[in-house]
């Protein structure tokens, strides 16, 4: 491995001493932290690879904002974020342009007013963050199927009084399901 790949913070593999993270660089070694000890360490002699996954992007033919641009939307859409356009498209066309007001008990107090499309997109916030936290638990590597079937129980139960808003809705698939 050559020295110029090497990082400060990069996880790598040594035929010997196994797994370590580097600490710092200088012209021909590096400091290593192992398990057991920090060592010096020749990269180019040493038979050290990368220990975590590495990408390179060559021959890219497209400029770079352009491929951040790309690259920053697959991220979205996986994560499942939108953005505030797209959650107002997900809003009945009866609510755009909408307003909810609350009134309190005490009539000496002001009201408040919130645009709708403003609500909605928290509504679809707690929506998504419920989604992630469920991918994340059911990944979770040292939850047992038990604690994840526990867990699972109160988002479900968080979907179902959530119900409550899916007349905000347009789509029937966008709204909240509780137990079935």
């Amino acid at each position: 491995m050559k020295i110029e790949s090497l990082h400060v913070g990069m996880k790598v593999r040594h035929p010997h001493h196994g797994i370590g993270v580097v600490k710092s660089i200088t012209e021909h070694t590096a400091e290593i932290r192992f398990d057991d000890a920090t060592r010096t360490v020749a990269p180019e002699t040493s038979g050290m690879e990368a220990a975590e996954a590495r990408a390179a992007v060559s021959g890219l033919e497209m400029p770079l904002g352009q491929f951040i641009e790309q690259t920053a939307k697959a991220v979205v859409a996986e994560l499942g974020i939108e953005k505030s356009g797209d959650v107002v498209e997900q809003l009945a066309s009866r609510w755009h342009g909408g307003r909810m007001v609350l009134y309190p008990a005490d009539a000496s107090l002001q009201s408040k007013e919130v645009p709708l499309d403003v609500f909605f997109h928290k509504i679809v916030m707690v929506r998504n963050n419920l989604r992630v936290l469920e991918q994340k638990i059911n990944s979770h590597d040292k939850l047992t199927d038990a604690d994840k079937v526990e867990m699972q129980q109160y988002i479900t139960r968080s979907y179902g009084s959530l119900t409550t808003f899916n007349i905000l809705f347009k789509d029937k698939q966008d709204q909240f399901k509780g137990a079935e």
